[in-house]
């Protein structure tokens, strides 16, 4: 985002389209979602729908939730986001922990480990390595029948 000084000194944040370079603008998501009854609001590129890149805003502010992205990636954000929050929602790790282990999974500072910043490779590795994740701790908490037996005999 860049700052721009209006004529009272302030500034205001401008961000533009990573996707075309247009200016986005804050608006309703109605028209882009099909139930808007919370009423969110979104940064929406100011050449869409030809350019289909949006961020949503965390509810009650103009803080974006992370960057623009257009469809592609955004359905990989949700899918990321889909099968990282099992590793917490299943209590293989606190969701604190799970962040730190996918920051050191993906080589990124803490800080910077949010998936609605991700692009494409690095969602593409969340979810792959999520899922990787939660299969080996599925085998070794749910071992096979035959297993048990097989321990017994040695």
């Amino acid at each position: 985002m860049k700052q721009k000084k209006n004529r009272k000194g302030l500034t205001k944040d401008i961000m533009y389209c990573p996707y075309c370079g247009g200016r986005t603008e804050l608006r309703s998501a109605d028209g882009i979602y099909h139930d808007n009854r919370d009423g969110t609001m979104l940064y929406v590129c100011k050449n869409y729908p030809a350019c289909d890149a949006y961020v949503r805003v965390h509810p009650g502010t103009t803080i974006p939730m992370g960057t623009l992205a257009n469809k592609k990636v955004r359905t990989l954000r949700c899918e990321a986001h889909k099968h990282f929050n099992k590793i917490y929602l299943k209590g293989i790790m606190t969701r604190e922990e799970a962040y730190e282990w996918l920051s050191h999974m993906l080589g990124l500072p803490i800080a910077d480990t949010h998936i609605g910043q991700m692009g494409e490779y690095y969602c593409q590795k969340v979810i792959e390595e999520s899922k990787k994740l939660l299969a080996s701790h599925q085998k070794r908490s749910f071992p096979r029948a035959d297993e048990g037996r097989l321990a017994q005999c040695s």
